[in-house]
């Protein structure tokens, strides 16, 4: 049962629902959000903590109000104001069902103040197998070169990946990780007591700039977070599609984000948690984060797990256009792609400024390793 789940409820009111469990050894523990159509209703959040590992249990649930605007959770007393044509009793009385085997979970829930309903939802899994097929005419390094200087610069952005086999998915879900209430909450405060005395700018995390810039620097050092780097650049994603050697045979991927019409059509969120399902495009600002401009980098932020599920959905449900595009070239082309890269000045020691980028790129050149 550990993961996200997403999908909607029915009952007096209707709406959208996120589950995010993570496993706890012997049990799970999590949260669920409730996300209400109609906006008379607060949309509210509880914790999740689960006896053990059966499949189907009841549970009652301790729900809070979340302010939409900070991605907050804040006591009912505090806002009922807000909503004076409503009566909440944070106390829900839930059943969950869950089959494992087909992905799919349904919460029976019961309450006071609003009645019954059931909501039903599906596991979002990002370590599925890509389903999204490769440009037809891009299959060669050459093609690829004379496509990508088609694109207008500033309307699309690149990712390079190593594998065709994986999909767009955060280091943070990789990880096997779903609760981002408690990387926001416990995580990200831990880290940022470490490394305040590391860092020569001391980063407010209240500052909505100041928050995603350390976000940003704490992924390009390894950290596990729900961003992903892209950059303005194609040729450098495929500097990193390419730059760890691989046997033959295998395709490295770069991916084609239309970054403008979906910015265009959907609104950005820079909320991590108690939010509604977003995927958002950022540009933080570089604090003490020398690889950024180099790497013309600019990010992603995701609370789904699913990522090319959730674009998919946008592109046929809902604006029936193409936002992502994929690529996938032969490793066979990966010493011509690397000597070109480095003529054009793509090499480790320029987008890794300092001793180690040097030394990889150095041993790149001497030892073809």
């Amino acid at each position: 049962m550990q993961g996200q789940w997403l999908g909607s409820y029915q009952g007096n009111t209707q709406g959208v629902v996120t589950v995010e469990l993570d496993d706890a050894g012997d049990h799970y523990e999590g949260m669920v959000y409730v996300y209400p159509g109609n906006t008379i209703y607060p949309p509210i959040a509880g914790g999740v903590v689960t006896i053990d590992k059966s499949e189907n249990f009841a549970l009652p649930i301790m729900t809070d109000v979340i302010d939409m605007r900070r991605g907050a959770l804040v006591p009912w007393d505090a806002v009922k104001s807000n909503y004076p044509r409503i009566t909440l009793d944070p106390t829900i009385d839930t059943v969950w069902s869950c089959d494992m085997k087909n992905n799919v979970l349904v919460i029976d829930f019961t309450s006071k103040s609003s009645g019954s309903g059931k909501a039903h939802l599906t596991r979002s899994d990002g370590g599925r197998p890509p389903e999204r097929k490769p440009l037809a005419n891009v299959k060669s390094w050459a093609a690829f070169k004379e496509y990508a200087l088609t694109l207008d610069p500033n309307r699309y952005v690149f990712r390079g990946q190593e594998s065709s086999a994986w999909r767009l998915r955060t280091f943070f879900h990789r990880s096997g990780r779903a609760n981002l209430f408690r990387f926001v909450n416990q995580d990200i405060f831990q880290l940022h007591g470490h490394l305040s005395s590391l860092t020569e700018h001391h980063f407010n995390l209240k500052d909505e700039l100041e928050n995603a810039a350390f976000f940003s620097l704490v992924q390009h050092h390894g950290y596990p977070t729900p961003l992903l780097d892209w950059t303005h650049s194609p040729f450098i994603a495929a500097y990193f599609a390419f730059r760890k050697k691989k046997a033959d045979g295998d395709f490295a991927r770069i991916f084609v984000f239309d970054a403008r019409e979906w910015q265009k059509d959907i609104r950005p969120v820079q909320l991590v948690c108690a939010a509604l399902p977003h995927f958002s495009v950022l540009s933080p600002l570089a604090i003490n984060n020398p690889r950024m401009v180099p790497q013309q980098a600019l990010s992603t932020l995701a609370n789904v797990d699913d990522i090319e599920a959730f674009i998919a959905f946008n592109e046929t449900q809902l604006f029936k256009k193409t936002y992502l595009e994929v690529i996938d070239l032969p490793v066979s082309e990966r010493p011509q792609i690397m000597q070109e890269l480095s003529l054009m000045g793509i090499t480790a020691g320029s987008m890794f400024p300092g001793l180690d980028g040097t030394c990889e790129q150095l041993r790149e050149r001497n030892f073809s390793l």
